[in-house]
Protein backbone atom coordinates (compact mmCIF):
# COMPACT_ATOMS: atom_id res chain seq x y z
CA UNK A 1 0.00 0.00 0.00
CA UNK A 2 1.66 3.35 -0.95
CA UNK A 3 1.50 5.89 1.47
CA UNK A 4 2.22 9.67 1.57
CA UNK A 5 2.62 12.24 4.06
CA UNK A 6 0.99 15.52 3.73
CA UNK A 7 -0.27 18.26 5.92
CA UNK A 8 -2.65 18.29 8.86
CA UNK A 9 -6.05 19.09 7.74
CA UNK A 10 -9.44 20.06 10.10
CA UNK A 11 -10.88 16.82 8.37
CA UNK A 12 -8.33 14.11 9.04
CA UNK A 13 -7.47 15.93 12.42
CA UNK A 14 -11.30 15.73 13.65
CA UNK A 15 -10.73 11.74 11.84
CA UNK A 16 -8.07 10.85 14.12
CA UNK A 17 -9.27 12.24 17.32
CA UNK A 18 -12.70 10.21 17.22
CA UNK A 19 -10.41 6.72 17.30
CA UNK A 20 -11.19 4.43 19.84
CA UNK A 21 -8.06 2.02 20.91
CA UNK A 22 -8.52 -1.48 22.95
CA UNK A 23 -7.40 -2.15 26.32
CA UNK A 24 -4.42 -1.68 26.91
CA UNK A 25 -3.67 0.87 24.14
CA UNK A 26 -6.88 3.10 25.28
CA UNK A 27 -4.41 4.91 27.17
CA UNK A 28 -3.79 6.24 23.40
CA UNK A 29 -7.59 7.62 23.37
CA UNK A 30 -8.03 11.57 22.54
CA UNK A 31 -11.19 13.32 23.26
CA UNK A 32 -12.70 15.45 20.27
CA UNK A 33 -12.36 19.09 20.96
CA UNK A 34 -11.76 22.69 19.94
CA UNK A 35 -8.77 22.75 21.64
CA UNK A 36 -7.67 19.09 20.46
CA UNK A 37 -8.24 20.37 16.67
CA UNK A 38 -5.80 23.29 17.07
CA UNK A 39 -3.53 21.34 18.81
CA UNK A 40 -3.04 19.36 15.42
CA UNK A 41 -3.57 22.55 13.34
CA UNK A 42 -1.48 24.27 14.78
CA UNK A 43 1.80 22.11 15.32
CA UNK A 44 3.56 20.14 13.01
CA UNK A 45 1.31 17.65 12.52
CA UNK A 46 1.55 15.61 9.28
CA UNK A 47 -1.35 12.54 8.19
CA UNK A 48 -0.61 9.38 6.61
CA UNK A 49 -2.71 8.64 3.44
CA UNK A 50 -2.92 5.35 1.74
CA UNK A 51 -3.21 5.85 -2.20
CA UNK A 52 -6.88 6.14 -2.07
CA UNK A 53 -6.49 9.12 0.76
CA UNK A 54 -7.85 7.35 3.45
CA UNK A 55 -6.32 8.41 6.33
CA UNK A 56 -4.68 5.62 8.48
CA UNK A 57 -2.24 7.73 10.48
CA UNK A 58 -0.42 10.91 11.67
CA UNK A 59 2.41 11.87 13.27
CA UNK A 60 4.10 14.97 14.39
CA UNK A 61 7.50 16.55 15.26
CA UNK A 62 8.69 18.65 18.07
CA UNK A 63 7.53 19.82 21.62
CA UNK A 64 4.14 17.99 20.74
CA UNK A 65 5.92 14.59 20.77
CA UNK A 66 7.10 14.73 24.42
CA UNK A 67 5.75 13.86 27.31
CA UNK A 68 5.80 16.86 29.84
CA UNK A 69 6.14 14.57 32.82
CA UNK A 70 9.66 14.09 30.81
CA UNK A 71 11.06 17.31 31.44
CA UNK A 72 11.69 16.81 35.34
CA UNK A 73 13.52 14.17 34.32
CA UNK A 74 15.86 16.28 31.67
CA UNK A 75 15.00 13.49 28.97
CA UNK A 76 14.55 15.85 27.00
CA UNK A 77 17.74 17.73 27.61
CA UNK A 78 19.39 16.40 24.25
CA UNK A 79 19.52 17.90 21.04
CA UNK A 80 16.96 15.37 18.88
CA UNK A 81 13.98 15.87 16.49
CA UNK A 82 11.56 14.37 18.90
CA UNK A 83 8.20 11.93 16.83
CA UNK A 84 5.05 10.95 17.76
CA UNK A 85 2.78 8.98 16.33
CA UNK A 86 -0.41 7.27 15.74
CA UNK A 87 -1.93 4.74 13.69
CA UNK A 88 -5.62 3.65 13.15
CA UNK A 89 -6.47 1.18 15.53
CA UNK A 90 -8.14 -1.17 12.88
CA UNK A 91 -4.49 -1.14 11.07
CA UNK A 92 -2.67 -1.75 14.80
CA UNK A 93 -1.42 -5.23 15.15
CA UNK A 94 -1.34 -6.56 11.70
CA UNK A 95 2.43 -6.23 10.26
CA UNK A 96 1.06 -2.72 8.69
CA UNK A 97 3.40 -0.37 11.42
CA UNK A 98 6.93 -1.25 9.80
CA UNK A 99 5.76 0.42 6.20
CA UNK A 100 3.72 3.41 8.01
CA UNK A 101 6.60 4.21 10.50
CA UNK A 102 9.01 3.83 7.52
CA UNK A 103 7.51 6.81 5.17
CA UNK A 104 7.50 8.65 8.97
CA UNK A 105 11.09 7.95 9.31
CA UNK A 106 11.97 8.98 5.84
CA UNK A 107 10.20 12.09 5.92
CA UNK A 108 11.78 13.24 9.53
CA UNK A 109 15.17 12.59 8.23
CA UNK A 110 15.24 14.14 4.81
CA UNK A 111 13.93 17.19 6.76
CA UNK A 112 16.36 17.11 9.69
CA UNK A 113 19.37 15.24 8.49
CA UNK A 114 21.95 16.56 11.08
CA UNK A 115 19.92 15.75 14.30
CA UNK A 116 18.99 12.23 16.34
CA UNK A 117 15.68 11.27 15.87
CA UNK A 118 13.83 10.60 19.31
CA UNK A 119 10.53 9.25 20.24
CA UNK A 120 8.61 8.46 23.81
CA UNK A 121 6.37 5.23 23.90
CA UNK A 122 4.68 3.64 26.91
CA UNK A 123 6.69 0.86 28.30
CA UNK A 124 3.39 -1.38 27.99
CA UNK A 125 3.25 -0.72 24.29
CA UNK A 126 5.89 -3.86 23.25
CA UNK A 127 4.37 -3.85 19.86
CA UNK A 128 5.37 -0.32 19.45
CA UNK A 129 9.30 -1.08 20.90
CA UNK A 130 9.88 -3.95 18.85
CA UNK A 131 8.98 -2.09 16.08
CA UNK A 132 11.13 1.02 16.75
CA UNK A 133 14.33 -1.59 17.88
CA UNK A 134 13.96 -2.82 14.08
CA UNK A 135 14.87 0.77 12.55
CA UNK A 136 17.83 0.78 14.77
CA UNK A 137 15.83 2.99 17.99
CA UNK A 138 18.05 2.46 20.84
CA UNK A 139 15.77 2.84 24.76
CA UNK A 140 17.79 5.50 26.56
CA UNK A 141 15.86 6.65 29.68
CA UNK A 142 13.18 6.31 31.61
CA UNK A 143 10.31 8.08 33.70
CA UNK A 144 7.36 7.91 35.38
CA UNK A 145 3.66 10.09 34.49
CA UNK A 146 0.86 9.95 36.51
CA UNK A 147 -0.60 7.18 35.51
CA UNK A 148 1.99 5.52 32.80
CA UNK A 149 5.66 4.59 32.38
CA UNK A 150 7.95 6.22 29.62
CA UNK A 151 10.82 5.12 27.85
CA UNK A 152 13.09 7.39 25.32
CA UNK A 153 13.92 5.98 22.33
CA UNK A 154 17.34 7.52 20.45
CA UNK A 155 18.02 6.89 16.94
CA UNK A 156 21.41 8.25 16.02
CA UNK A 157 21.10 9.69 12.28
CA UNK A 158 24.23 12.08 12.92
CA UNK A 159 26.61 9.57 14.11
CA UNK A 160 27.06 11.61 17.70
CA UNK A 161 25.11 9.68 19.56
CA UNK A 162 26.82 7.33 22.68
Amino acid sequence: MPLKVVSMNQHYAVEALCWKYEKPYDFYNNILTSDAIVELLSNKYYAVLDDYNVLIGFFCTGRSAQVPAGDAMAVYDEDCVDIGIGMKPELTGKGKGYEFFSIILSFVCEKHRDKDIRLTVATFNERAIHLYEKFGFVQKAVFHSDETEFITMIKAVSGKMQ
